[in-house]
Order: C-alpha cells, then sequence, then structure tokens
C-alpha cells in the first residue's frame, strides 16, 4: 500500500507543531494515539481560548479519525480552524500532518477532528462568549 503525500495546507500557519519522542511511543516506535489526541485538543483550545477571549473547557471530541500512524521522529503540525460558534461554545477542526523524513520532504495527513468546547468563568461555570465583532479571527487585516 502507497503512502497518499500530501503539502502542508498553504496560506494557514499551525496552531501547534510538534516532534514526539521515544517516550510517546509503543516499543515499535508508533506514537500513541492517546498522546495525539492530547496534542489536537492543545492545538484546537488555541483558536476557542481566543474566540472565547479567557477559559474554555473541552465539553465534546464530535469525530477523531486516525488515518495514518505517526511515527517518532516525525515533525507534525496542528492547523486549527473555527468552524461553528454557539452562545457559549465553539467548534473547531483540527487536521495534523506528519513530515516523515523532512530531507526527502514527505508529508501526510495523519488525524483529523472536530472538538466543542465552552466558554467558562472564574468559577468554571458556562458563560457567554463575547461579541463577535470583537473577535480577532474574523478581523483579517
Amino acid at each position: 500500500m502507497t503512502t497518499p503525500e500530501f503539502s502542508l495546507p498553504p496560506g494557514k500557519m499551525p496552531q501547534l507543531r510538534v516532534v514526539p519522542m521515544p517516550a510517546d511511543a509503543n516499543i515499535h516506535g508508533d506514537v500513541f494515539g492517546g498522546w495525539i489526541m492530547a496534542q489536537v485538543d492543545i492545538a484546537g483550545s488555541l483558536p476557542a481560548t481566543k474566540r472565547a477571549n479567557g477559559r474554555v473547557a473541552t465539553i465534546a471530541v464530535n469525530s477523531f479519525v486516525f488515518k495514518h500512524p505517526v511515527f517518532v521522529g516525525d515533525l507534525l503540525s496542528f492547523y486549527a480552524e473555527i468552524v461553528k460558534v454557539g452562545r457559549t461554545s465553539v467548534t473547531i477542526n483540527v487536521e495534523v500532518y506528519a513530515e516523515r523524513n523532512r530531507l526527502s520532504e514527505e508529508i501526510v495527513k495523519v488525524t483529523e477532528a472536530t472538538l466543542t468546547y465552552v466558554a467558562t468563568d472564574s468559577d468554571r461555570q458556562p458563560r457567554s462568549l463575547p461579541p463577535l465583532a470583537s473577535d480577532p479571527v474574523v478581523s483579517k487585516s
């Protein structure tokens, strides 16, 4: 089976870039799915926190697909974008690309996920999102 090759999304900046280490993998060098899920949650929380202008909590993992394995030494790029905004919640799509061997530039989309975060106050109770006009994601200058 051949691995499909991709390029990193043009014109987009990754929310997170990380290289998994041996402690993040099993004895065969395959990175644990739970480790990848944690990194996806971190990457998704960044635009959610920005949109909420403060604290957020993950309330749902709506979908999560592992398309290809991730290996120790891959350079992972996590791209996250807001796809839905509710009264107190923000839904984020996250795509993860692995640069397998940076000398040969093999790039593979390894994971995609959709997560929902809720804005919370200092008592960790849901709070309304600020008005959209103050959203720095929307104002693209």
